[in-house]
């Protein structure tokens, strides 16, 4: 008999929000069983464990920020992209940070492959045709993107601006005119 009407997704969602209160480590079978006052052991009907529980949470995470993206992006093209796409990634970590935190759960190839992963970098390579890089030169670039708004991100998130003048703004602005003008002049070498 299901109790609570709890099924898969209602668990993933429950452990998702318990992420972005309490943290990604915080998210565990037990934990979610005590919040919605079920034994631990009737929640393996709908997950093998608790780090079944985080890799589902971050699979959807995933598909929730490449969502986002993609409409983010639509009709939009060179800096203007990359703005939006910086912009969907800051956003979405300020409203879920322990969602975002989720999608560094490092996930075994064949579910990695399946996830919505590698459409993130296709979003990249949306943003990144406005500036007519070769195959090699882009590569490097969908990492250079992702280094750069996950780690301005990952070092907002952990307060390490709080404690300086100019807001991080400023400087998240400063970093995509930057992006922009290195990847107008990337050339091949």
């Amino acid at each position: 008999m299901a109790r609570v009407g709890l099924n898969q997704q209602r668990l993933v969602l429950a452990g998702a929000e318990l992420a972005d209160e309490a943290g990604f480590d915080a998210v565990t079978v037990s934990e979610l069983a005590r919040r919605f006052g079920v034994k631990t052991a009737s929640l393996y009907s709908h997950v093998r464990g608790s780090e079944d529980l985080r890799t589902r949470i971050a699979l959807l995470a995933l598909e929730e920020l490449a969502d986002r993206g993609s409409e983010a992006l639509a009709g939009r093209a060179g800096k203007d992209a990359l703005v939006a796409l910086g912009g969907v990634y800051r956003d979405y970590a300020t409203e879920h940070p322990g969602r975002y935190d989720a999608m560094r759960h490092r996930l075994d190839p064949e579910t990695a492959a399946t996830s919505a992963g590698p459409r993130h970098a296709e979003l990249s390579r949306a943003v990144l045709r406005a500036y007519d890089l070769d195959d090699a030169d882009e590569v490097h670039a969908v990492r250079l993107l992702g280094s750069v708004f996950h780690g301005f991100v990952s070092l907002e998130l952990a307060g390490s601006f709080d404690h300086s003048q100019p807001p991080p703004e400023e400087s998240w602005v400063r970093t995509l005119d930057a992006l922009d003008l290195l990847l107008r002049s990337w050339s091949s070498s």
